[in-house]
């Protein structure tokens, strides 16, 4: 039976992946194993394998598996949305040693392929207003700011991949992730290291409470919203690919105006009775999203994205109500 193990399954996106790729893939022909650096039960009490690695140190790639290794779905990474002090050597420890030593585990094992992940933030400089980023386009990013060294320890692992993709023909599929939307019990990020309720979750709660919204900036300002499930989707058709490699955006390629999002909340949270209202205020700054040309991962992988605006926070209200992930979330 081939395996896949996915790196980073206790994380956001990454318990999310993990539950649509046991729901994807034939069990009989695949097992998902999942591992993270988090020492938990919260997947064995459901029957799943699990494995705690900190994939910085070398020696804990011992407790995995040896044999059938088919696929490595790589979404583990120090990121700076949680890091509470800016700490650029974590970002080396587990972004580029940690990415060696899974690297050197795929070859050890002969995986077939690896999957990565890596950030939007290497082409931020080109996002601007109504700018749909491709694929393709070269490194464009801020070598100044909290994302800088980031956005360096991910390109650096990169180019690690390439090496084993040509001196060991480790196939290799690397995914450029904007903002991943799934719903989690922990609201809150860090942006500067400054703990900060996220907006979304801002105008939920406000919507639930029948508050009035504010829309900053231009009601028309557009981004791609993507669900984890579409993003899912993706690496799971990569699994499956009979391709040596490719590089995709992950997203929809359908623009969410600030209108439509806020306006869909209000729908989907608000009572009928008392549905809270939209105020506009031009006079404060709009930015932070990403329009995702995706043309390449439906022509090769045959992604289909499923979630709309809509759909995506019907899912989080649903989400709310299960808190399925609880147990794996901060709770300050």
């Amino acid at each position: 039976m081939k395996k896949i193990i996915i790196f980073g399954a206790t994380g956001n996106v990454g318990s999310y992946v993990l539950k649509y790729a046991r729901e994807y893939f034939n069990p009989e022909e695949y097992e998902v194993i999942a591992s993270g650096r988090r020492r938990t039960d919260f997947f064995e009490k459901q029957g799943i394998p699990y494995y705690s690695v900190d994939i910085s140190r070398e020696e804990e790639f011992e407790k995995l598996p040896k044999e059938d290794v088919y696929a490595v779905i790589y979404l583990a990474a120090v990121i700076p949305s949680y890091m509470e002090e800016y700490n650029p050597e974590s970002y080396i420890k587990t972004n580029i040693v940690g990415t060696y030593h899974v690297l050197e585990y795929c070859r050890r094992v002969h995986a077939d392929r690896i999957l990565f992940s890596t950030t939007v933030f290497d082409i931020s400089l080109f996002a601007t207003d109504g700018t749909v980023l491709k694929p393709d386009l070269p490194y464009n990013f801020s070598y100044k700011g909290d994302h800088a060294v980031y956005v360096i320890t991910k390109n650096t692992a990169i180019e690690l991949l390439e090496h084993y993709h040509q001196e060991y023909g480790l196939k290799k599929f690397v995914f450029r992730f904007p903002t991943i939307y799934s719903y989690s019990p922990y609201h809150y990020y860090f942006p500067n290291g400054k703990k900060t309720l996220r907006p979304v979750y801002r105008m939920i709660e406000l919507a639930m409470k029948g508050e009035p919204i504010e829309l900053w900036g231009n009601p028309d300002y557009s981004k791609d919203m993507v669900h984890v499930y579409d993003c899912a989707q993706m690496l799971c058709k990569a699994v499956e690919a009979d391709r040596e490699e490719g590089f995709y955006n992950v997203g929809t390629g359908i623009p969410v105006t600030l209108k439509e999002q806020i306006e869909t909340i209000i729908e989907v949270f608000s009572s009928k009775d008392h549905p809270s209202q939209i105020v506009y205020r031009p006079d404060l700054p709009a930015s932070g999203g990403f329009l995702m040309d995706v043309e390449n991962a439906k022509k090769e992988l045959g992604y289909e994205p499923q979630y709309d605006c809509r759909k995506l926070f019907e899912d989080y209200k649903a989400e709310m109500k299960i808190n399925r992930f609880k147990e794996l979330r901060k709770q300050d």
